[in-house]
């Protein structure tokens, strides 16, 4: 079992910046690829962001590309988003997940979902 509890949301302007951070608990963090995926009122949740157990490989949504920047420290076992020139469309509640998976933007191949910490960015 894997506990995962997001951090960092909240109120920006557009073209202001955020750090999201999740923490893990349980199983050997530094094991799993994890996740940033989004969820907007009344769409369906979507990929951010994965980062493989080492780090090394990462993949991004193309929207946020070159913007955002998915980052982990397996000491730590946390993982960031760092998020910058914000656009109200990056609006949503921001999930972490976890899988023993390769990265994947298959919200499907995750096995662990974190609670969500709502990002509202206004114009």
């Amino acid at each position: 079992q894997v506990q995962l509890v997001e951090s960092g949301g909240g109120l920006v302007q557009a073209g202001g910046s955020l750090r999201l951070a999740c923490a893990a608990s349980g199983r050997t963090f530094s094991d799993y690829t994890m996740g940033w995926f989004r969820q907007a009122p009344g769409k369906e949740r979507e990929f951010v962001a994965a980062i493989s157990w080492s780090g090394g490989i990462t993949g991004y949504r193309g929207s946020v590309q070159g913007r955002f920047t998915i980052s982990r420290d397996n000491a730590k076992n946390t993982v960031y988003l760092q998020m910058n020139s914000l656009k109200p469309e990056d609006t949503g509640v921001y999930y972490c997940a976890t899988g023993l998976v390769e990265v994947t933007a298959s919200p499907a191949e995750y096995t662990y979902w974190g609670q969500g910490t709502q990002v509202t960015v206004s114009s």
